[in-house]
């Protein structure tokens, strides 16, 4: 089973911080409990990964609501392992994981969305100047303010 990163358990807080603001600046509501007790845990023990099968019900009930916030699938519709690439340019998940999507868990697709953000090689995380290298923008004519 793949394991939830820390940095999505700390996503998730803040999220249900914003969806559910203190009324006071001391309390939070029940999610962001559940979610700060595993996220503590994980600091205190320095570790970067919780098992998603081992996480307290009510923190992976929360955990599951900001997941289902978040995109699912990062393709782009420009799929490069059709044509027989085994990293798709486009989206950048490999042919596996292009291929067995719709049965991977939630922290399955978090583990492949980190890895490809993480390494941003793929097309979805470029802007057309950065494919164009050759592209520098055009010098302002004189005396344009």
């Amino acid at each position: 089973m793949a394991g939830i990163h820390i940095t999505d358990i700390e996503a998730a807080i803040n999220w249900w911080r914003e969806r559910s603001p203190s009324p006071d600046g001391i309390t939070a509501c029940k999610e962001v409990l559940a979610l700060a007790e595993v996220y503590a845990l994980m600091v205190y023990y320095h570790e970067t990964e919780c098992d998603e099968d081992s996480m307290p019900p009510k923190a992976h009930e929360a955990w599951l609501a900001w997941y289902a916030s978040t995109p699912d699938a990062p393709c782009i519709a420009i799929c490069s392992t059709s044509q027989g690439d085994d990293v798709c340019k486009g989206c950048g998940r490999t042919f596996d994981e292009v291929q067995n999507w719709t049965v991977m868990s939630p922290s399955e697709k978090r583990q492949t969305w980190r890895r490809i953000t993480f390494e941003g090689t793929a097309w979805r995380f470029n802007r057309y100047s950065e494919r164009a290298p050759d592209a520098q923008p055009s010098p302002a004519p004189e005396g344009a303010a």
